[in-house]
């Protein structure tokens, strides 16, 4: 990822969105930047290399104002973006929820909380399998706080299908593309139905 000099942005306008994914950026900015004119996007990998600040939160949106606050202070900058997503299965009491990430014990180990997943649902009936990924997008502009939050609703499959995503999406089944699994969408098709789409939809009409 390109870097770029934090002293060249203009600290009332750039506005730093806490990730390393230059994709999740061009997402953020393309539903956020009509309701805020002049604002210039960057991402906090763009302006170094900053420690993952402790995610301690019990709710995905104490997460995502963690990370935030975090990319706000590390940079100096006015305006922070950041999101915190995961699932949440219903047969599960909810879970993995703010832990999907590292539900099977290592960040980020995709095939272990996925096998975990499938053998926590092994004799789930198909009537009880209801989920949804939910995310939290927060913008800090100063002291203020603006959230938005959205959901993906779906279920949870047998077996994992497609090529595409990341994370739990090869078992999850929307309930917008029947039949198909958010690993087997493009990307075009998941950037149209996902939980942070909606989320960033519900903070964009509060800007």
């Amino acid at each position: 990822m390109a870097h770029l000099n934090i002293s060249e942005l203009d600290p009332e306008r750039a506005v730093v969105v806490a990730t390393g994914n230059a994709h999740k950026v061009v997402e953020i900015e393309a539903i956020l930047a009509p309701a805020m004119p002049g604002a210039r996007f960057v991402a906090l990998g763009e302006l170094g290399d900053f420690p993952d600040p402790v995610e301690d939160g019990e709710t995905f949106f104490e997460n995502a104002l963690i990370k935030a606050r975090a990319a706000q202070k590390e940079t100096g900058l006015v305006m922070a973006v950041a999101d915190d997503s995961g699932l949440c299965v219903d047969a599960l009491g909810g879970e993995p929820g703010i832990y999907s990430a590292r539900w099977a014990g290592e960040h980020g180990n995709d095939a272990a909380n996925n096998e975990r997943l499938m053998r926590e649902m092994a004799n789930v009936p198909d009537a009880e399998r209801t989920a949804r990924f939910h995310s939290s997008v927060v913008l800090v502009r100063g002291e203020e706080v603006l959230r938005g939050d959205g959901d993906c609703e779906g279920r949870v499959g047998r077996e994992p299908r497609g090529e595409h995503g990341f994370g739990y999406d090869p078992l999850f089944l929307p309930d917008d593309t029947p039949g198909r699994t958010m690993a087997e969408l493009t990307l075009e098709e998941k950037n149209l139905i996902s939980h942070r789409f909606h989320a960033l939809e519900n903070l964009a009409a509060k800007l």
